[in-house]
């Protein structure tokens, strides 16, 4: 067999991120731009590139540090890393020493790596970082807390034209984005100066949904950084009172055309039951006529009810970030965006559509339920990556960020309900 002399490259970030987003481990979260969003966060980034003697390069990795509060310690996190094929053990190994130098240099505590490996293919991959002295943290739970990624996510095959995607969706799913498409929402591609309408939808989704939600400015630094080189995009939805107008009484009149033809049919039961189906129909287009004509008194230019930031990297595309409105509901604004970004980023080279973490089956009164329900109709895949590990540097540091401050944190959250709960006992 032959022996590939490995060395370090130096690279620019044009040429980083081409190779990450050509490699089949390659992901968004090695990109420079990412890195570079992550400032805002506290976080800073150094880059490894290895390659062989004539300067092919063979791997990367982006290390994210963040300082420790009042240790002058600090984590390194190489996000959906090494981007490099990990069935070429020396190549691991080389990239593992190199970071280790980087780490060292900037007194990490630890080094921790999740790639983006299939499990099924990859199960073996454990075992050999375990032989280098990672630590394995297990093949968690695709909502766990105690992985910064999540390890299970639902993955969509976009590769088709836009029948054969429709017809990858569960049914019913299906006839709703085709409901949505009709009912008067319009999908576009918005600009930076739209992020406030997306922060106050994220405002309302998060109390909705019980879960705290990021400022402007975050939403800001990842757009300004990811935007420019086509790494993401905002999208939203507005509903056009004069579009959905025109639909109902185009509706509305096809009810009538049908009742009339019932009314001709000779006396059965079945006929009765048919006109009385239509005059129900009938009644509700009505109703909803009254209600679209108050909506365009209140929105003449129309009303935004969803929007959601889209990723991608190479031929992978991400559903980042979602948001909605708790008013009109009822046009199914999410369903008509979801179609609409899967078809632009397919448009755009994505081969895959990634929705994010789920946990997999899970029991109907788990939190994350209704996520699963809505992210397994698309014609999606739970794709299972090997986890998260950790390349301790410093043991006592390591114990007490790892294991010290979470239980600190989750001891605060208990305490912080136990006297929520007192109070409201008074």
């Amino acid at each position: 067999m032959e022996i590939t002399m490995l060395k370090l490259l130096n690279i620019i970030n044009k040429e980083h991120n081409r190779f990450v987003e050509s490699h089949p481990c390659g992901d968004l979260l090695q990109l420079t731009d990412w890195a570079q969003s992550k400032r805002l966060t506290g976080w800073y980034s150094r880059r490894i590139a290895v390659g062989d003697e004539t300067g092919k390069i063979l791997g990367t990795a982006m290390l994210l540090f963040k300082k420790v509060p009042k240790t002058g310690s600090t984590l390194c996190y190489i996000s959906r890393g090494f981007v490099c094929d990990f069935n070429n053990r020396p190549l691991v190994e080389f990239m593992l020493k190199e970071a280790l130098k980087i780490a060292e240099d900037e007194n990490a505590y630890a080094i921790k790596i999740d790639p983006d490996l299939p499990l099924d293919e990859h199960r073996g991959t454990i075992e050999f970082l375990k032989s280098l002295g990672f630590r394995h943290r297990g093949l968690q739970d695709g909502m766990s807390k105690d992985n910064i990624q999540p390890r299970q996510t639902m993955v969509a095959d976009i590769e088709k034209d836009d029948k054969e995607l429709l017809q990858s969706f569960e049914r019913n799913n299906r006839t709703k984005v085709r409901n949505a498409a009709r009912r008067g929402t319009v999908v576009y591609k918005a600009g930076r100066n739209e992020l406030a309408i997306f922060v106050e939808l994220m405002k309302e989704t998060g109390e909705r949904d019980g879960f705290l939600t990021r400022d402007i400015t975050y939403f800001e630094s990842m757009y300004d950084h990811l935007n420019p080189h086509g790494h993401m995009e905002l999208f939203l939805v507005k509903l056009i009172p004069e579009d959905v107008s025109a639909s109902l009484q185009e509706d509305l009149m096809k009810v009538e055309k049908d009742i009339e033809k019932a009314a001709r049919k000779k006396d059965s039961s079945k006929k009765e039951n048919q006109l009385k189906d239509l005059e129900n129909r009938r009644e509700k287009l009505s109703k909803q006529l009254v209600e679209i004509e108050v909506i365009k008194q209140e929105h003449p230019e129309g009303v935004i009810l969803s929007g959601a930031l889209l990723a991608q990297s190479g031929h992978k595309a991400y559903y980042l970030y979602g948001a909605s409105s708790d008013s009109y509901r009822e046009y199914l604004p999410n369903h008509n965006m979801q179609f609409e970004m899967m078809k632009y980023a397919r448009d755009n080279g994505a081969k895959t559509y990634d929705f994010g973490g789920v946990s997999v089956s899970p029991p109907q009164d788990s939190p994350h339920f209704g996520l699963w329900q809505f992210k397994k109709v698309w014609g999606t895949e739970v794709s299972e990556k090997i986890g998260e590990f950790d390349y301790v540097i410093n043991q006592p540091l390591y114990t007490l960020a790892e294991v010290g401050v979470p239980m600190f944190q989750k001891g605060k959250v208990k305490l912080n309900q136990l006297i929520r709960n007192r109070r409201r006992g008074r």
